[in-house]
């Protein structure tokens, strides 16, 4: 009984990692404390912003229709670059999914992910979501580029990226919806 006494705190740090090295489990720890720690993003400063000027970037749908990004020029779209094993990006899914509901009829939402159809789907379904998941079918324009996922963007109508966010982030917040409501508004 001593030794566990005097050592809980090393057993307890054991355990902690074994949890965190073991995959069905890791994951939702990693999910939650990004949860935890996802804030409301911030706008690019107005100096420093950058214009999507590539619009001719084509995409497919999860069940292999063709679809162009073109078709959203012009309007005020969020793009989220993304993956179902990335915990940051499983993290902030339920905020996007609240937003969606909300803007979904007049914003253009791309979730974007490079993985084969059955996972995204898989998770899709298995989570409730009803947001549209496309895969690339070529590059990225050059300014949505990211070496990071999460990468999500909120691009005016005018083309100018007003959000650039690395990582998981509270979409659904009252800043967010403020942001969306001026680009609509212009």
């Amino acid at each position: 009984m001593s030794f566990l006494k005097k050592n809980w705190k090393n057993i307890l740090f054991v355990i902690a990692i074994a949890l965190l090295l073991i995959p069905q489990t890791a994951m939702p720890i990693k999910v939650f404390f990004n949860r935890m720690m996802a804030f409301s993003p911030s706008e690019v400063d107005e100096t420093e912003r950058v214009v999507l000027d590539e619009y001719n970037w084509n995409l497919a749908t999860l069940d292999n229709k063709s679809v162009n990004f073109s078709q959203s020029e012009g309007k005020v779209v969020i793009v989220n670059l993304w993956a179902t094993w990335c915990p940051p990006c499983v993290a902030e899914m339920p905020s996007l999914q609240e937003l969606y509901e909300s803007y979904g009829n007049s914003v253009d939402f791309y979730f974007v992910t490079s993985e084969a159809n059955e996972k995204p789907l898989k998770f899709i379904k298995k989570n409730d979501y009803s947001f549209p998941v496309y895969r690339e079918s070529q590059d990225l324009p050059e300014v949505l580029k990211s070496r990071t996922i999460p990468a999500t963007y909120i691009i005016s109508k005018d083309g100018t990226i007003v959000i650039d966010e690395k990582g998981a982030a509270n979409w659904n917040s009252k800043k967010v919806h403020q942001v969306l409501d001026g680009l609509l508004a212009e």
